[in-house]
């Protein structure tokens, strides 16, 4: 339960969000380096002098820069994932936040509607600048997702038939830690395109299928695959859409098959951990069937899908994922 100072901190919350997006759309933590002054940090970036300075200052006060006398200085964690190109480059992945802010403005609209306060086609193919963008940003948050999660798998050989793949960052981990295995990543065209390119610069062309389809509706070559990865996408589907894509992912595996899913999830009580909880609100402001479901329920559905599942494994920290495994039931 909140106190009266965390419930006013609450309030103000979003000031922190808007000065990291602000920072790293004006290649802020790359011109500071090593170390910078406020006309240095202006000069690489364009920016104004009063302007700059309190904006240096805001990201001071919140930890991710450091200042020392009239220098500041990027942080480890900074370094690390805050400046493009870094070890752990979380620019990309941030710039989805960033483009989702607007709509967790119109929250009021959503509860009185129901209804989603932007259209997902924006960023799946109807606004191709906002598409690539989207992809580039799934694909440097799923890479240092699936960098924990993949090893979780285990060994897995034959075809792979990866669904909802993105731009194919999983499906590129899978088959770097497989040698023995190919997959076939399938997304919806304008996403699958991405994907494509991906592999690609991956070198691994030969091995990765990039196909267009659409798994609300798509069939896959019965009994072909030895495994069926989803992940982080059924957090967009009603109960009765699960079941029903988890069915044609079933036929479209061998027997004693494996099934893989990634997803936020929360418990039963629907409100643990907080963070999936509130992602379950993302998710319903820009997906008509958005939401995030509890462990339990995708279990349940996928027995009535023919799958017999194992336990729930949390994502290696920070990562608030959770996977569950099952087998198909022959």
């Amino acid at each position: 339960m909140k106190t009266i100072p965390e419930i006013i901190d609450l309030a103000s919350a979003y000031y922190g969000s808007a000065v990291l997006f602000a920072a790293i759309d004006l290649g802020v933590f790359a011109a500071v380096g090593e170390g910078g002054t406020l006309d240095g940090i202006c000069a690489h970036t364009g920016g104004d002098g009063r302007g700059m300075r309190l904006l240096l200052d805001a990201l001071a006060a919140e930890g991710l820069l450091e200042k020392r006398g009239e220098e500041y200085f990027n942080t480890p964690a900074g370094k690390a994932t805050l400046i493009p190109g870094g070890p752990a480059d979380l620019t990309k992945a941030i710039g989805y936040n960033r483009d989702v802010y607007p709509a967790w403005g119109r929250l009021t609209d959503f509860a009185r509607t129901g209804r989603p306060v932007e259209r997902p086609e924006i960023h799946l193919g109807e606004d191709a600048a906002r598409t690539k963008a989207f992809a580039a940003s799934m694909f440097s948050r799923a890479m240092g997702i699936g960098r924990g999660i993949v090893p979780m798998l285990g060994r897995l050989e034959g075809r792979i038939l990866d669904l909802a793949g993105g731009p194919g960052a999983y499906a590129i981990l899978m088959a770097q830690a497989n040698p023995g295995a190919t997959c076939v990543t399938v997304d919806l065209p304008a996403i699958s395109a991405e994907a494509a390119e991906y592999v690609a610069q991956a070198g691994l062309s030969s091995r990765i299928e990039c196909r267009a389809g659409d798994y609300h509706r798509d069939e896959y070559e019965q009994g072909a695959y030895d495994a069926v990865t989803i992940f982080g996408a059924l957090h967009q589907e009603s109960p009765s859409q699960i079941v029903d894509i988890l069915k044609r992912a079933g036929r479209a595996l061998k027997g004693g098959g494996k099934l893989f899913v990634l997803d936020m999830m929360t418990d039963s009580t629907r409100i643990s951990p907080r963070f999936s909880a509130l992602f379950a609100v993302n998710m319903a402001l820009t997906t008509k069937n958005g939401w995030v479901f509890a462990d339990s329920e995708l279990k349940e559905w996928m027995s009535q899908a023919g799958f017999a599942a194992k336990a729930t494994r949390p994502a290696p920290p920070p990562m608030p994922h959770w996977l569950v495994e099952a087998v198909k039931e022959s």
